[in-house]
């Protein structure tokens, strides 16, 4: 879902859309196609709004030596490495002002044939080893899950008894919150609990009263680029060669089948 304006983030000086928010030489949507990638997942749907014709840019003039080893001689320039040379990337106009519920409907005719797709926010990245979080649902009666982390949050919670006591303060970090990380797993049937107007997690309160939405904790590694601090961290982070969501720079990425990705 690569359609909101991200505001909290955006300079006015360089007015991108927040997908393209720079991480290294490439944008955060790049790494996270690539986090895809890694499990085998290539066939991309780009569901673009705001700006839409920075991110389509982007990807018609990509230059693979950016972030590829290469020869050159004279004006023979020789690749040792592709990032994105068996991506399949369908880039559909979904509206710039639409909800993420509306986006995901616009592109149900590129998934409603498949058995599972994927969808995420493109705001966030995690080092989840995304096969679980799939078989988890594949194995299951559910029609959506999305993966849940402890709340990052620096703040503290204040257990208050019935007499105004306070019986605790711990972090809410380390307290039961849950909150949605924007990375979930779909069965296209999910299209038919989507609404106009709605964000894509209030479309999901059917799903709740049927019992058909799942939750997948994760507890490892996950931060959303939602501020510029945000942006920082995760440039130093790949500066001092701990960027711990590039999975690919570890080891070759497991043998898996093919399903969708949706971005947001």
């Amino acid at each position: 879902l690569c359609g909101g304006q991200g505001m909290r983030i955006r300079d006015p000086e360089n007015d991108r859309p927040k997908p393209l928010a720079i991480i290294g030489n490439r944008p955060i949507l790049w790494h996270l196609m690539k986090y895809y990638a890694y499990f085998g997942h290539t066939d991309f749907i780009l569901c673009l709004g705001y700006k839409a014709e920075l991110i389509k840019e982007y990807f018609v003039e990509y230059r693979e030596w950016e972030s590829n080893d290469f020869s050159l001689r004279g004006d023979d320039l020789r690749l040792h490495g592709a990032d994105i040379a068996d991506w399949t990337i369908t880039f559909v106009d979904t509206g710039e002002l639409a909800t993420t519920s509306e986006r995901l409907a616009a592109v149900e005719p590129h998934v409603g044939g498949d058995e599972l797709f994927l969808a995420n926010y493109a705001d966030g990245l995690t080092d989840q080893w995304l096969p679980d979080h799939v078989a988890m649902v594949r194995a299951s009666e559910v029609a959506a899950s999305f993966m849940v982390v402890p709340t990052p949050s620096s703040f503290h919670v204040a257990r208050v008894g019935d007499d105004d006591r306070c019986t605790a303060i711990e972090p809410l970090s380390e307290s039961d919150v849950w909150i949605n990380a924007g990375f979930f797993v779909l069965r296209p049937e999910v299209f038919r609990y989507l609404r106009p107007g709605e964000e894509l997690t209030d479309s999901f309160a059917g799903l709740i009263e049927e019992r058909r939405l799942m939750a997948y904790r994760y507890r490892g590694f996950w931060r959303a680029m939602d501020t510029f601090k945000d942006q920082q961290w995760f440039e130093q982070s790949l500066r001092a060669g701990k960027a711990p969501w590039q999975l690919w720079e570890r080891q070759p990425g497991p043998d898996r089948p093919i399903v969708r990705a949706a971005e947001r």
